[in-house]
C-alpha cells in the first residue's frame, strides 16, 4: 500500500509538470501520453482514503447541483 501511494504522488508531480507546459507545442502522441498517465493516476488513487474522499465530495456536489435544479 505504501508503494502505491508513493507512485501516485510521483504521477501527480509528473501530471502537474506536463500540464504546466504550453499547449500549442503539444503533439497528439504527447496528449495521449498525458491521458494515459492521468488514467493510471486515477486507478492508483481510487482505492485510497483520499480517493474515496474525492469521490464523496464530487458526489455530494453533483447531488446538490441536481437538487438545486429541481423545482
Amino acid at each position: 500500500m505504501v508503494l502505491t501511494i508513493n507512485v501516485a504522488v510521483l504521477l501527480a508531480v509528473i501530471i502537474v509538470l506536463r500540464l504546466r507546459r504550453r499547449t500549442e507545442a503539444r503533439k497528439r502522441s504527447d496528449e495521449q501520453l498525458t491521458v494515459v498517465i492521468v488514467l493510471v493516476f486515477g486507478v492508483l488513487i481510487a482505492p485510497t482514503a483520499f480517493g474515496q474522499w474525492i469521490r464523496d465530495v464530487v458526489g455530494s456536489m453533483a447531488e446538490g447541483i441536481t437538487r438545486s435544479g429541481t423545482p
